[in-house]
């Protein structure tokens, strides 16, 4: 039996979502029919103080040796770390990935990538220039369920996919629940729906209608798009994205292409009774039938595979999956991390590097078509600026 590798972790800033990352990242990996790897929290940073990073590190019941720093300088400088999970804003990831990939360390960075392409292509270029892993956390991909899917397509089951509608709406009152300082709005923090939310609508679309096809078939698409700013700060509210994608996976048809239609929005709700009455967040349309996905799309456990029936016959069996998630959800990217800095790779199959550039240009070209720009401190290229 060959032996369990542990990942050192150091954890790059302390709000709810690196809490939860840290959480998944130290439930016992059998429960996820995990034997070999585990994950271990070495150190976190907090940009304001190190009692705040120690009372992170309480608060997740990390190791007692776990080291808190109050600089994201000194996390970058541990030599007990093998790779930092960067979770700050959207608006910080470019600054905090180089910070950490010109020190030495393997990343995993939070998604949306970075604010545009420009960034991303960068951090790629630093990341191989210094031989190191880089991966952008899209957590979802890693999942089980997200896995059966693209192979199901892969297999041809639902026949040539010509399209896939992914939506990832909220339904809450803007004004209430996030004003203009909210991070969700705050253009200072690349505030807006789509790098927050329609990051997993695209998701879902370039899982299918890109990753599944073989690697010198992936082109990138054309895009229209349209964006309802939110008026007080000119971020994002509503975003719908229409891609038209060359090459459709399985494709043996007249007409080889394909559209993913990526919808994002504050004000209404893909699951607007939260019962999931609605139902599909996501459906992937073939020409031998669909996949109905039952949302969050971020976080989805439940599928339905509905077989095409011919006209005038009884409808033919529709498979219902079930997959359950033994807590977040986090740990699976986690562990592809681990995996792929253990076996010495740079960046993930799941999500590789060109990919991630590719998605951060299509976002750049909805934001260029409807005239939204971020504050150039955030969209620089520059290294370093203090944020």
């Amino acid at each position: 039996m060959s032996s369990v590798h542990t990942i050192r972790w150091g954890i790059l800033a302390t709000g709810g979502i690196a809490e939860q990352f840290v959480k998944d990242l130290l439930i016992d990996p059998a429960t996820r029919d995990v034997s070999d790897i585990k994950h271990t929290v070495v150190a976190a940073a907090s940009s304001t103080s190190s009692s705040r990073a120690k009372s992170f590190l309480e608060e997740c019941k990390c190791p007692a040796s776990a080291a808190a720093y109050g600089s994201y300088d000194e996390l970058v400088h541990d030599t007990n770390v093998d790779i930092i999970y960067v979770a700050t804003p959207h608006s910080h990831h470019y600054q905090n990935t180089m910070l950490c990939l010109l020190a030495g360390k393997h990343v995993l960075c939070e998604k949306s990538f970075t604010v545009n392409a420009a960034q991303a292509s960068k951090l790629v270029e630093t990341a191989k220039a210094k031989n190191l892993f880089l991966m952008e956390a899209v957590w979802t991909r890693y999942f089980p369920l997200s896995v059966q899917i693209r192979k199901m397509v892969q297999n041809g089951d639902i026949g040539t996919v010509h399209r896939v509608i992914a939506d990832n709406s909220f339904g809450i009152d803007v004004e209430t629940d996030f004003g203009t300082t909210h991070r969700m709005t705050n253009m200072d923090l690349a505030g807006g729906s789509m790098l927050d939310l329609g990051i997993y609508s695209l998701t879902w679309v370039f899982q299918i209608l890109y990753h599944t096809l073989p690697p010198s078939l992936r082109k990138p698409p054309s895009v229209v798009s349209s964006i309802t700013p939110y008026t007080p700060t000119g971020a994002d509210e509503m975003t719908s994205m229409i891609l038209n994608f060359p090459t459709a996976p399985g494709s043996h048809s007249p007409s080889p292409s394909s559209h993913g239609i990526a919808l994002t929005n504050f004000r209404v709700a893909t699951d607007p009774d939260g019962r999931n009455t609605a139902r599909p967040a996501i459906r992937i349309q073939g020409t031998k039938g669909e996949i109905a996905i039952d949302g969050p799309a971020y976080r989805p456990t439940r599928y339905r595979v509905i077989p095409r029936g011919p006209k005038n016959q009884p409808p033919g069996d529709v498979k219902e999956v079930v997959c359950e998630i033994p807590g977040h959800g986090m740990f699976w990217e986690a562990d592809e991390a681990g995996r792929c800095v253990r076996d010495g790779k740079l960046e993930s199959e799941g999500l590789g590097w060109e990919e991630s550039v590719v998605i951060m240009q299509v976002m750049d070209t909805v934001r260029q078509q409807n005239g939204m720009r971020y504050p150039e401190k955030i969209e620089t290229t520059e290294y370093p600026v203090k944020l």
